[in-house]
């Protein structure tokens, strides 16, 4: 008597495996692209810039983005964090005080937005969504308000020479001072999220929030500081952006809200998990950065490159999620 055969037929590809290298794919076809066709795009000059000027600020927000996503929330007051702490920093320095003085203003105001954020939705029981666009509207007419219908402050050599260029101008080792600054922010980020209580309690809340009141965790807390961190990070992203261009915009901390939000999903293709983490995060701001930087070398002006960065996000979370859903 034959006894069967019991072999196990494997798939020629491993889809799971597959869309998990979706970013990591597409951030290798986005530098290849622009090597070939982006004039300067790989001289050192020009990497140099994409992480001063754009991988920078946008790696802090998100991060601070990354974490509150996390918690199953969403934060659309970043930008509003962003430029409150901007706007404080700079009137400080214009009204004589130091770089420290202006430093902490500003990162006081950004603290401000964070715990109203965590008021709204703790006390009062407010979506998160409802409750961040909330305070985005009334952090957008406090600006007006402040600067007389929303004028730029531009500060004069006098008023930013000393202790206000040791923010943005200046080195450690060789190595520029917002880059330290950022890599501080990616560690202690990194060991909250992936390597503390507090991580494991934020991630249960963003996977079984309802598991996670009846295991005791303390939901109001965690969500608190998840919001506050965020506010502060973003805060932090307000001074740098105004210690580079030396003044401060109104509503200028807008143009990070989608990018940070679009960086930290991009990076959640990457987790098996499909969480958001720091490293996925990270990859998402290099593949934002990078493509405007590119767009931006061939000629296009910054509304066509958003229409590149969200053809981008559409191509990269439909190929990863569509090969998910597939191997499922």
């Amino acid at each position: 008597m034959s006894v069967p055969s019991h072999t196990t037929s494997r798939p020629a590809f491993n889809l799971e495996a597959l869309s998990n290298y979706a970013v990591l794919a597409a951030f290798l076809a986005i530098i290849a692209f622009f090597a070939i066709f982006a004039d300067g795009f790989l001289s050192l000059d020009n990497l140099v810039s994409i992480i001063l000027n754009k991988v920078v600020i946008l790696a802090i927000v998100a991060l601070g983005m990354t974490l509150v996503i996390a918690s199953g929330g969403i934060d659309l007051s970043v930008g509003v964090s962003i430029d409150l702490s901007s706007m404080v920093f700079v009137m400080l320095i214009a009204a004589g005080y130091g770089g420290f003085v202006g430093a902490v203003g500003g990162l006081a105001a950004a603290l401000c937005v964070g715990l109203a954020n965590a008021a709204l939705i703790n006390k009062l029981k407010i979506n998160p969504f409802l409750a961040t666009l909330g305070i985005l509207f009334i952090g957008e007419t406090v600006q007006r308000v402040a600067t007389g219908g929303g004028n730029p402050i531009y500060l004069t050599r006098g008023q930013y020479a000393g202790t206000f260029d040791v923010i943005a101008r200046t080195e450690f080792l060789g190595v520029p001072t917002p880059i330290i600054l950022m890599a501080l922010c990616i560690v202690a980020v990194y060991l909250a999220l992936h390597r503390s209580v507090f991580g494991r309690f934020v991630t249960v809340l963003g996977d079984a929030p309802d598991v996670a009141r009846y295991s005791g965790v303390r939901v109001g807390f965690h969500t608190s500081i998840v919001f506050v961190a965020c506010a502060l990070l973003s805060g932090l992203a307000g001074i740098l952006l105004s210690s580079t261009v030396r003044s401060y915009v109104p509503l200028s901390g807008d143009a990070f809200l989608l990018d940070a939000i679009g960086a930290t999903f991009i990076g959640t293709a990457i987790n098996s998990e499909r969480r958001p983490s720091v490293v996925g995060t990270l990859l998402g701001v290099l593949l934002l950065a990078v493509m405007r930087n590119g767009l931006l070398l061939i000629g296009w002006n910054f509304f066509w490159q958003q229409v590149g960065i969200g053809v981008l996000v559409f191509l990269v979370l439909g190929i990863s999620f569509g090969l998910r859903g597939r191997s499922e």
